[in-house]
């Protein structure tokens, strides 16, 4: 598949090493923009509380309408835009295709430990039923078991949910994965 994947940070170059590991053709950009029109996909992984003023720099990246979008990013100290009950949402509004909140609940610094897992860590990821094949394939493709938690109005829901998680990283518990799963495949 190709991806284009907006943000070269940890979250996003992060998740185009693991596709690429997989076979994926990933097209990075940064902040100098690029064309996405050959993308199959698009992640967006930005700081969240840029997403608003970042639409005006994504003039840069041009070839974003109707597209599969993946909004990767996270509200820390931040709301989402004037209007709007997340980014995920603000995205959609403005690249008009199906769209994805995932991959912003797991820790990018561990992505490499992945691999070494005895089971698949699970992500938590909401939105549009025409990005479902996508968005869990390209789950499945980075190491981990796509947990499905609803359209896109759960995005709010699980932007916020992040600060859980950092509260009990910073419990003591460090960087880690989830596992949700029946009790069967326990």
């Amino acid at each position: 598949m190709k991806i284009a994947v907006v943000g070269k940070g940890n979250v996003g170059g992060g998740l185009a090493d693991l596709w690429e590991k997989a076979g994926h053709d990933v097209q990075r950009i940064g902040r100098e923009g690029g064309n996405v029109s050959d993308a199959e996909a698009v992640l967006i992984a930005i700081p969240g509380g840029q997403v608003a003023g970042a639409f005006g720099a994504f003039e840069t990246v041009k070839g974003l309408e109707g597209k599969t979008v993946i909004d990767a990013t996270n509200l820390v100290g931040a709301l989402p835009p004037d209007g709007f009950d997340s980014n995920a949402e603000f995205i959609k509004s403005k690249t008009g295709g199906p769209t994805a909140k995932s991959f912003n609940l797991n820790f990018a610094a561990i992505y490499d430990e992945i691999s070494g897992s005895r089971t698949a860590p699970g992500n938590i990821w909401c939105g549009d039923e025409e990005a479902r094949e996508v968005v869990e394939q390209l789950n499945r493709d980075a190491g981990f078991h796509p947990i499905y938690a609803g359209g896109l109005e759960k995005a709010g829901l699980q932007e916020t949910s992040l600060q859980l998680w950092f509260a009990i990283a910073q419990g003591g518990m460090g960087p880690f994965f989830i596992r949700i799963a029946p009790p069967d495949q326990f």
